[in-house]
């Protein structure tokens, strides 16, 4: 017998320890030999990461399709692995070698990667028992690193191979640049921050007029954000139909406190609405500029130290040119070393004493900053390893367009096609110590060797000299006549950005470049579940990666998934104060609830507003099945291998199979065409209110009766019903059901599987006829329970009823269920009238109305009173958020989560007001 209440902080460690020593999520696991494959890659969370909102929903819509499909009967894979997070880890490491007084450089690069690694052994990976916690049936004995040899081994295949094929180069280009890191980080780690600044006008003077602060026609004002970057300018721009500046365009500016005579250009970048029209250039420190640049042959000169300090003294590209005076040479020292900011606050009081300053106005601007470090980033001008992006995203595009790989919802081409059409070279290096160092080395005269070994750039910069006439012939061979290692090659110190590994995910972690089993087996993969936020981070370049090397799409799906928010519809962060830990939930609700929740709130193209409340909800889902079920055993259901549903007689029976049939249509359509909360909501209505609500209800007077073939029948039916919700709840809520399909398997009998191996529900059981007889029953019985709910009546209040125009099937359905309608609907006499009588309420089902009398059972002034005070009160508050939802100034300023609330909170006081507004109306017409 079931334990009375469900446990899940019991159940479910007992049933996860079940599946574990049962191996039951291993690849092929419960399929048959010659199985259809099923492949899903996880997207490897970071090694330092934990479980939040945004992991438990992605990882309980890959779970719900990979058990459902196991179940099918698939030879399934969910490949679980992590990502090696390089600028996080190396973060992680060095924060805790910091608390001994040890930096990272007073080990060396060697002892550094083996602390990483022993603190990878120790902590690292903590999410991958949180997700087993959440239930994620990954093949957990296939766990795969970003780092692991295997791994490492398809890095080098990849970059070595587009290198030689001229799709890997070094390049100098604009970098994001952290300045507290001291390295390049992608777009996806930078932060956009809202600041209060300030927006400075420098007057820049025309060359060959004397210079007058008085006299506009003497200078041209430019404006920034940024003064420090003034120093590194070597360009104003103007937009080419601005008549103000017609007169200076081809003409030169000098450069205040430098002293560089820079060109004025007619380029469309400059926005003559904005600001004075007028754009300083500086190529090397902002990517617009960059472009403009390039278009215009200005030459980059970097200002900046990696420290992000000022530059000056002894930097080549900054002199180059330059006759500087007395005076701008002790400018240019004071400036040297300065720290970007104190630049910024010294340079703008130069300018002020030297008549260059026109204003300063407060201007509160989103600020870039590296979401790991937290300082604000630089444009910065370096030499890079780059991926031509351009040319692997052409099959990339031509994948998506001719509809070999699909997103869904299908909105999310738009953005995958602006971002692949728009691409840019790909950043691939890091200047950090974690990761996949790059394999090139260096020859002294900076020839670079690009090979998977030290041994075979050896063998490639040995012949290269030696095939050299002169010096270099003759320095490398007295180098072999007494070789040491080190002195002929260096090695790039950099390591490849991580999604550079992340983007061989698909294949990578199938064994590749090896042709394994696996690969042979699992690749393509089937669907991919992501967040729209790596479209182009991760899913773009998986795609770009796959078609290049295995000439096939990695996925010929990608699911994309909205974001989790908190009730109000805000986005989580810890500034906020609102993030909500799923570890939390699960250790108040239980796994179960918290999967079945994010689940059927998880509409295509819609956030998911997390209510805890909703959680609880569904936890008194479970609670419900679980008593039903401890119902059934109660009644002698126990399971009978010999019942055939169309050995089924009753027409409550036949009703529920029909019921079950249909919902298990609607869970299998929900679940293959990516709309779960569709597929949760057909299972949740056919549970609660279908098996629970009214078969059990309507069998109770079967179990009490005296008919022992209807007994047998109905017992049968029931267990039968009950492992088919099993079945199909299991990919939503699996502890539970596991435990119940243990629970429930009869006394001294087994099981022939796991409930994750069995086999998922078919049924194909139709009886029209019965299911329309129930379902008037319900419908009858459900709107006579409205009316009295509406009206405010006694619940032990019995009232007659009476029913106008019935047809001779509604006569007959009226008798058959005659003691079912009275018990359920609390109702005295049921008679047959040729019209309503005065004073009732009215249904109409069907071609009948049924009328319930209403003068004997209520105070009818009495209710139409409180329901107007109801109206009035609703109407006042619908009055009042149209007030506020008209004010454009609380529209505009207020967050679009404030917004988006009072829309709702009007949405539901208008179905309020629809609802009191019926209410007053039958209450009138009885009166």
């Amino acid at each position: 017998m079931l334990e009375k209440t469900y446990d899940a902080k019991t159940v479910e460690p007992k049933i996860a320890r079940l599946w574990d020593e049962a191996d039951a999520f291993r690849a092929g696991a419960g399929s048959e030999e010659g199985a259809e494959a099923f492949a899903i890659v996880i997207p490897p969370p970071n090694v330092t990461g934990s479980l939040h909102m945004g992991h438990a929903l992605n990882n309980t819509l890959q779970d719900i399709l990979v058990r459902f499909e196991r179940m099918r009967g698939k030879n399934v894979l969910w490949q679980p692995g992590m990502d090696h997070a390089g600028i996080a880890t190396q973060m992680v490491v060095e924060r805790r070698l910091m608390e001994k007084q040890i930096h990272r450089r007073d080990l060396g690069r060697e002892e550094f990667i083996e602390k990483v690694w022993e603190w990878k052994a120790e902590s690292g990976g903590a999410i991958f028992n949180q997700l087993k916690r959440l239930g994620a049936s990954c093949d957990w004995s296939r766990e795969r690193f970003t780092m692991d040899e295997g791994l490492s081994k398809a890095v080098l295949e990849v970059f070595v191979t587009l290198y030689k094929q001229g799709l890997i180069y070094k390049d100098k280009r604009l970098v994001n640049w952290d300045p507290k890191l001291l390295t390049a980080i992608s777009d996806l780690e930078v932060e956009q921050k809202e600041m209060d600044g300030n927006l400075w006008h420098f007057r820049y003077p025309v060359e060959g007029v004397a210079f007058d602060p008085e006299n506009p026609a003497t200078y041209i004002t430019v404006a920034t954000t940024r003064p420090e970057t003034m120093l590194g300018d070597t360009g104003v721009a103007v937009h080419p139909e601005d008549e103000r500046y017609s007169r200076l365009v081809g003409k030169n500016v000098v450069l205040p406190l430098v002293g560089r005579r820079i060109p004025v250009v007619a380029d469309e970048y400059s926005d003559p609405e904005k600001g004075t029209g007028a754009v300083k250039i500086t190529p090397a420190h902002d990517f617009n500029d960059f472009e403009v640049g390039k278009r215009h042959k200005l030459p980059a000169i970097n200002i900046l130290t990696v420290e992000a300090a000022v530059k000056l003294s002894d930097n080549e590209e900054f002199l180059e040119g330059l006759e500087p005076t007395a005076e701008q040479r002790a400018i240019w020292d004071e400036l040297d070393g300065l720290d970007r900011f104190a630049a910024r606050k010294r340079i703008v009081e130069l300018m002020e004493e030297g008549g260059f300053l026109a204003k300063i106005e407060p201007h509160r601007h989103t600020v870039p900053h590296g979401d790991r470090g937290g300082v604000p980033i630089e444009p910065f001008l370096t030499d890079q390893w780059y991926v031509n992006a351009e040319e692997l995203a052409k099959p990339a595009i031509a994948s998506v367009r001719e509809g070999r790989t699909n997103f869904v919802p299908k909105n999310w081409d738009k953005t995958y096609f602006d971002w692949m059409e728009n691409i840019q070279p790909w950043c691939i290096s890091r200047q950090l110590w974690w990761g996949h160092q790059i394999p090139a080395w260096y020859g002294p005269d900076g020839q670079v060797f690009v090979e998977k070994s030290e041994e075979e750039a050896l063998e490639a910069a040995i012949q290269h000299y030696l095939a050299l006439e002169g010096p270099w012939k003759a320095w490398v061979e007295e180098k072999l006549e007494n070789f040491k290692p080190g002195e002929i090659l260096t090695r790039d110190e950099d390591v490849l950005d991580t999604w550079f590994s992340s983007a061989l995910w698909p294949f990578s972690t199938l064994g590749w470049p090896d042709r394994t089993p696996e690969l042979e087996t699992y690749y393509q993969t089937d669907v991919l579940v992501t967040g729209f936020d790596i479209i182009f981070f991760w899913v773009a370049r998986m795609m770009m990666m796959g078609l290049h090397f295995m000439h096939e799409e990695p996925f010929h799906t990608v699911y994309v998934h909205a974001l989790v928010r908190d009730k109000n519809g805000a986005k989580m962060s810890k500034s906020k104060g609102n993030v909500i830990d799923p570890l939390e939930l699960i250790d108040e609700y239980g796994a179960d609830a918290l999967r079945f929740t994010l689940a059927i709130m998880a509409a295509q193209g819609r956030d998911v507003k997390l209510d805890p409340a909703r959680i609880a909800g569904y936890r008194n889902f479970g609670t419900k099945l679980w008593n039903a079920t401890r119902f059934a055993e109660m009644n002698g259901v126990a399971r009978n291998d010999d019942f055939w549903l169309n050995d089924a007689k009753l027409t409550l029976n036949r009703w529920i199979l029909t019921e079950l049939t249909r919902a298990a249509h609607a869970v299998t359509e929900g679940i293959t065409s990516y709309r779960f909360n569709e597929a949760a909501a057909a299972a949740y209505k056919f549970v609660w209110n279908q098996f629970c609500d009214w078969y059990l209800e309507l069998l109770k007077p079967v179990f009490m009766g005296d008919d022992e073939a209807a007994k047998a029948e109905s017992r049968a039916c029931v267990a039968f019903v009950l492992d088919e919700i099993y079945k199909l709840l299991h990919p939503f809520m699996p502890f539970m059901t596991e435990e119940l399909w243990a629970e429930t398997a009869g006394e001294d009998r087994e099981r022939s599987s796991l409930l994750c191996h069995a086999t998922w529900p078919a049924p194909d059981f139709e009886d029209a006829e019965s299911a329309a007889d129930i379902n008037w029953l319900i419908d009858l019985v459900s709107g006579i329970r409205s009316v009295r709910s509406e009206m405010n009546v006694p619940p032990a209040a019995i009232a007659p009823l009476a029913v106008v125009d019935a047809s001779e099937a509604t006569r007959e359905r009226l008798a058959r269920h005659d003691a079912a309608i009275k018990r359920l609907a609390r109702v005295g006499d049921i008679s047959l009238a040729d019209a309503a009588p005065k004073g009732s309420a009215q249904i109409v089902l069907g071609e009948a109305t049924v009328c319930l009398p209403l003068g004997s059972l209520i105070d009818l002034k009495a209710e139409a009173a409180r329901l107007q005070k109801e109206v009035a009160k609703v109407t006042e508050e619908i009055a009042r958020l149209h007030k506020k939802l008209s004010n454009e100034k609380f529209v505009a300023n207020a967050p679009d989560e404030v917004v988006a609330a009072e829309r709702e909170k009007l949405a539901e006081y208008g179905e309020s007001q629809a609802r009191l507004a019926v209410a007053l109306e039958r209450v009138r017409d009885a009166g």
